[in-house]
Parts: C-alpha cells; sequence; structure tokens
C-alpha cells in the first residue's frame, strides 16, 4: 500500500474566480475594484464641475415656474442675472451639496454591482443578458436609495433656499440638519419612488451596454485587457442608450 498521499482536487472549482470575482478579493482585485470606486469618484467630482452650471440654471427655472412672479425669461435671462447678481460663481451655488454626494454614489453603484455579479455570474465568468440588467438594476436602485434621492433634494432646497433675500442655511451640513430637524428623514426623501425608477431603469442599460460591449470586444478571451480609452467609449456608448431609451 502506498504511504503517497493524493492532492486533494476541488470538483466545484472555478479556475477564473482566482483571477476575477470574489476568491480574487484576498490577492489583488479587491485594491482594484477600490480603486475603481474612487476613481469613479474623481470623475463624478469633475462631472459635476463641468456641468453644474446646468444644473444651478434648470432648478432654478423650474422653481421659478412654481413661483408667483417669474425672474426669468429663459435660460440666458437666468444666467445673466445670476453672473449680475453673484458674479460667475454664482452659477456654482450649492455645488457643495452634488460634490458630497458624488463619492458615495459612485461606490454605492459600483459595489454594488459588483456584489450582485457575484451571485450572477455563470461558470466560464461571465454574466448573462438577464443577469447583467438584474445587477444594473439592483445598483440603480440602491444608488438612488442611499445616495441620488437625498442628494437632489437637498440640492433643490439650497438651491431655493439662495433665492430668498434672507437665505437660512449657513452650509451644508447646517442645512442638512435643518431639513431633518423640521421635515425628519423624509424631508431628504421627496421623491424617492420617481427615482427609485429613474435610476433602476438608468443603470440597468448602463451597465448592460457596458458588460455585453466589454464581453464583444474581449471575444471570449477573458484575460484580454480593455484599453481605458475603449472603456471610455463605451461609456459614451451607454450614456447614448439611455437617452435613447428612456429620454432621462
Amino acid at each position: 500500500m502506498s504511504n503517497r498521499q493524493g492532492t486533494f482536487k476541488n470538483p466545484f472549482s472555478r479556475p477564473w474566480m482566482s483571477e476575477t470575482g470574489a476568491a480574487a478579493a484576498a490577492g489583488g482585485s479587491g485594491s482594484v475594484g477600490l480603486k475603481g470606486v474612487v476613481a469613479g469618484g474623481i470623475t463624478g467630482g469633475i462631472e459635476i464641475c463641468i456641468t453644474f452650471p446646468t444644473e444651478y440654471v434648470k432648478t432654478q427655472l423650474q422653481l421659478d415656474e412654481k413661483g408667483g412672479t417669474k425672474k426669468y425669461t429663459g435660460i440666458f435671462d437666468c444666467v445673466k442675472k445670476t453672473v449680475k447678481g453673484h458674479g460667475f460663481f454664482g452659477l456654482y451655488r450649492g455645488l457643495s451639496v452634488l460634490l458630497y454626494g458624488s463619492i458615495p454614489k459612485s461606490a454605492v453603484r459600483f459595489g454594488v454591482f459588483e456584489q450582485a455579479k457575484l451571485y450572477m455570474i455563470k461558470d466560464d465568468g461571465t454574466l448573462s443578458n438577464t443577469g447583467k440588467l438584474a445587477c444594473g438594476l439592483a445598483a440603480g436602485v440602491a444608488e438612488a436609495i442611499f445616495a441620488v434621492t437625498p442628494m437632489e433634494t437637498v440640492k433643490v432646497k439650497f438651491i431655493n433656499d439662495m433665492r430668498m433675500e434672507k437665505p437660512r442655511f449657513k452650509g451644508f451640513f447646517h442645512g442638512v440638519r435643518t431639513i431633518v430637524r423640521e421635515e425628519g428623514i423624509g424631508g431628504v426623501y421627496k421623491g424617492v419612488t420617481a427615482t427609485v425608477m429613474k435610476q433602476g431603469s438608468n443603470q440597468a442599460i448602463r451597465f448592460f451596454v457596458m458588460e455585453s460591449l466589454r464581453d464583444w470586444y474581449k471575444g471570449g478571451d477573458r484575460d484580454k485587457p480593455v484599453p481605458k480609452y475603449i472603456v471610455g467609449l463605451f461609456g459614451g456608448v451607454a450614456g447614448m442608450y439611455i437617452l435613447f431609451y428612456t429620454g432621462l
């Protein structure tokens, strides 16, 4: 009888898990995932800094429609009066609200997607079409509840407060405390149902398109790297699909 011991081989092993997915977290992929969340937060911050003036003007015009007497005749009139009364950086009033919300929004979106992906991924390391949609939907619903709804609600309240002759909010944290104290936690969750539907559908489409394009580019080779500029191109295509299908 031989004394040599055989090496046990796990019959349920998934080789691809050594490079991607949960098993990789103990190695290097955990840091890669963290880098993705941080990079997403930084990118979101830069995007907000560039696009916030348009968001500010849009919100001002929406609030103006609800008021008794209109202050603005249109987009350019709103920009002109804001710059005249508060300077160029008047177009950035309330920016801190979105900046504070951009990093947690990114963390929730990508964190939930990657976590959901672990439960939906197939033995060959890929996601089915249903899995892509389901993981994206989960990411969108989570970010709507934990980041987007409170951020958007507070943003509108801040911009509305700045329209007053004597603004009440002395800063971001003071404003949030005031809203919660006066209206309860529900005060920062106005319109949560609509936001969940919007973000859920947006991210379901976004991640479906992104993952599908990534699979197409790799052509069945899981080890094939995807260049950053290609990822950016895929993101742009995904954004166009969102606009086409949801109009949001």
